[in-house]
């Protein structure tokens, strides 16, 4: 097989996507990822990067184009890193995700299960209720170019809430007009790095300003700027990070103004919400997700329930509308507290929390000798590392719900569950990152014999 050659101009149609959504070509028997590519188009590409195994290209000529290319909606698409799919309209984006899920699954997981559907978001548009801005030791507020940390400042975005995209506004003005400098990576120095806010349904907002020191210069007068920004916001925070390296959430919090959480109804539930706590950005989304989670449980109401990596306690107050009792499981602090406050505030008894990572949770049920007949686990993307997995099936579950929001750790992990003894037995894709290569999955194990 005659290798491809750098700067050389080959034909060919792109046959799907990769996980980061380029397309995919084979030429000559290797594969290329392709940038700004759709699939079936018959393409010119000039291979601008060779591996070992792989090379990219982009295409210098479309002898055919696909039904499904569009004009891309956003001036920041291809600078940005945000978006992967602006050029796709969103019926293909969907196919090319839940794809993905189905590769995963089959190729690293080693399973026959189909992905049964993947359930798309009726607004792709401004839903984000989380917005994470890194800031430039020049003072731009926006989000990192693709594969990189060099901020492009982005003043309006498609993804996020009308409200983050002031509040953005406001802190630029903060920067500019009291000679704040952002935080610099390479040499660990600067204040200001990164403006988080979170949004609930009714439109209000909790802001917190992420900085390199125990406090800013002009706080009253930042906090007059925010608030004169976005008249909703509810509180105005304080995250300490001096950290090196580019981890966003601080180790210390406090209050500039206002309150220091958020409140927002999710399936029916009062959650609160601090600034540490996990919580699905797309609310309709997330609702879509936990309901599928809920299905897949099979509960009645004599099970005892787990569910590890509960953040908020959202899936946990889920379950509990039909299991006998449930234990969520979380590793930080302010998530447990807000966990335990939902629940007291919507009066749900059947719950209880445990502070610590999974192996600690999942330690803590051993020695109180339970037998959970139903475990929810929701990781982050890095997946469940093999102690944790052999920890639940050394419980014995009925089954075992997985929502997953990374394909690949989801098909790794699916294959160890099956080692011992676990299969997966059904599958669904819920969309709750339109635009980005990202997307999310139940997956329903049981025992082999079962």
């Amino acid at each position: 097989m005659p290798a491809l050659e750098k700067n050389h101009i080959y034909r060919s149609i792109i046959e799907g996507y990769s996980s980061e959504g380029l397309g995919v070509a084979r030429i000559d028997g290797q594969v290329v990822f392709v940038h700004d590519a759709v699939r079936g188009e018959d393409c010119d590409i000039l291979v601008m990067k060779v591996l070992k195994n792989v090379a990219f290209g982009k295409p210098v000529l479309r002898h055919s184009t696909s039904p499904h290319r569009q004009e891309p909606d956003c001036p920041y698409y291809g600078r940005c890193g945000g978006c992967d799919f602006r050029h796709l309209d969103y019926a293909e984006e969907l196919w090319a995700k839940r794809q993905r899920v189905q590769d995963a699954l089959t190729r690293l997981g080693g399973s026959d299960v189909t992905v049964e559907e993947i359930l798309g978001a009726p607004q792709p548009l401004r839903y984000r209720n989380k917005s994470q801005y890194p800031v430039s030791a020049d003072g731009r507020v926006g989000f990192y170019r693709a594969r990189s940390h060099q901020v492009v400042e982005v003043e309006h975005c498609l993804l996020q809430k009308p409200q983050a995209d002031v509040l953005a506004a406001a802190l630029r003005q903060y920067l500019a007009q009291y000679h704040v400098p952002g935080y610099d990576e390479t040499t660990g120095r600067g204040l200001v790095r990164h403006l988080y806010v979170r949004s609930n349904c009714k439109g209000e907002s909790l802001v917190c300003l992420l900085v390199n020191g125990e406090s800013l210069p002009y706080e009253t007068e930042l906090v007059a700027l925010l608030r004169q920004a976005a008249p909703q916001t509810v509180g105005v925070v304080l995250g300490v990070n001096t950290r090196p390296g580019n981890a966003i959430l601080g180790d210390r919090y406090r209050t500039l103004w206002g309150e220091d959480a958020l409140t927002d109804v999710l399936c029916g539930r009062t959650v609160r919400l601090s600034v540490p706590s996990f919580y699905q950005v797309n609310h309709p989304q997330a609702e879509v997700l936990y309901g599928k989670a809920l299905e897949f449980a099979g509960l009645t109401g004599t099970e005892l329930a787990v569910d590890l990596y509960c953040g908020a306690g959202t899936i946990t107050q889920v379950l509990a509308r039909q299991a006998r009792h449930v234990i969520g499981g979380e590793i930080v602090p302010e998530a447990i507290r807000d966990a335990r406050a939902s629940a007291r505030r919507n009066g749900v008894e059947n719950v209880e929390f445990l502070e610590g990572d999974a192996a600690d949770v999942a330690a803590e049920l051993a020695r109180r000798q339970l037998r959970p007949d139903v475990i929810c686990v929701d990781p982050p993307r890095k997946g469940l590392v093999p102690e944790v997995i052999a920890s639940i099936a050394a419980m014995a579950p009925r089954r075992v719900v997985y929502v997953s929001c990374d394909p690949g750790t989801l098909g790794r992990d699916v294959k160890r569950f099956a080692e011992l003894g676990y299969l997966a037995r059904r599958a669904v894709a819920v969309d709750l990152f339109p635009r980005t290569r990202h997307v999310e999955t139940v997956c329903l194990m049981s025992r082999s014999s079962g």
